[in-house]
């Protein structure tokens, strides 16, 4: 299976798991939980910590900047769990989001002791239910701006060379005008923001649920597809047959919708850019950035790009 790649953006120092654990010991002991033998799952929008003495998972923010993000994630979850959604809980009875030092962090309920992930299919279904819910204005949720992000990507990039940071300018800025000329086709609501299946897991009672809450906000709805169709499309990282078990349970195939490749695009084009800004503290992404500004450039297979 494989795992979402976010578009936080880079700050505040490196963020290594060498400095994400000091973070940790200092946000478990404000929240009086016990930071040893901890096990770190994932590093990179977030750094996500499974405590071993209490059924808590610590995330802490890449970006220093993402308080906003991450309290409007808490309160989606308190919302979706109002309404039965199965989504990630946070912990009750702590004060959060956190700030620990420059970093902010948040505290939710362990789903699942040993990582799984959930199908396709139920991932079309868990985007079908959300998707169907009328989200309350007191949520405030922001508008989704995707050229806000890829501009402040670019500006963030600073281990690419002058030719390569005009090909990305001019390619956004073509992009940007394909997609003020798109038509899109399903209602305008709340999305995921991050909608893949390595964000679907299976809880401790067997149940599909959806993590990492904070990207929610308010967009076309042919967002929280477009990461699917990419990774089977273009990447190989889904098959056909499991392609369109997700397509049956959502019920909407965005590949056939003429404004796919644009959205494409741009979702690629927005995937590589957060890679970049990782090329100083992760030698992988070091690897795999210019590998897909080159294949970007001329059009190269995409088979061989590398999840995160």
């Amino acid at each position: 299976m494989v795992s979402g790649e976010g578009e936080s953006q880079n700050g505040a120092g490196e963020f290594t798991a060498e400095s994400a654990e000091g973070v940790l010991r200092e946000a478990c002991a404000a929240a009086q939980l016990d930071a040893s033998g901890a096990e770190l799952l994932r590093l990179g929008s977030n750094a996500v910590y499974r405590l071993a003495h209490a059924p808590v998972v610590v995330r802490i923010a890449r970006d220093p900047a993402s308080m906003e993000s991450m309290t409007h994630a808490v309160r989606v979850a308190r919302w979706l769990e109002g309404e039965g959604f199965p989504a990630t809980r946070i912990v009750s009875g702590v004060e959060q989001p956190a700030l620990i030092g420059d970093r902010v962090v948040t505290y939710w309920e362990n789903a699942q002791d040993t990582l799984e992930y959930a199908s396709l299919d139920e991932l079309g279904d868990l985007l079908r239910w959300l998707h169907w819910l009328e989200e309350p204005e007191d949520l405030r949720l922001p508008y989704f701006d995707p050229f806000a992000k890829v501009w402040h990507s670019l500006g963030l990039l600073d281990a690419v060379g002058d030719d390569d940071r005009t090909f990305l300018e001019e390619r956004a800025e073509k992009l940007r005008k394909d997609y003020d000329e798109l038509d899109f086709v399903l209602p305008f609501g709340m999305i995921h923001g991050d909608a893949n299946v390595g964000n679907a897991l299976r809880g401790q009672d067997g149940r599909a649920l959806l993590i990492d809450l904070d990207g929610a906000c308010l967009a076309q709805r042919e967002w929280d597809l477009i990461l699917t169709a990419l990774y089977y499309d273009r990447f190989g990282w889904h098959t056909r047959s499991e392609y369109e078990s997700f397509v049956h349970h959502y019920g909407f195939d965005i590949m056939n919708w003429p404004g796919y490749p644009v959205l494409a695009d741009l979702r690629e084009l927005m995937m590589t850019l957060w890679l970049g800004q990782q090329v100083h503290t992760n030698e992988r992404a070091a690897e795999e950035f210019p590998r897909r500004v080159h294949d970007i450039r001329t059009g190269g297979s995409r088979r061989g790009w590398q999840p995160y």
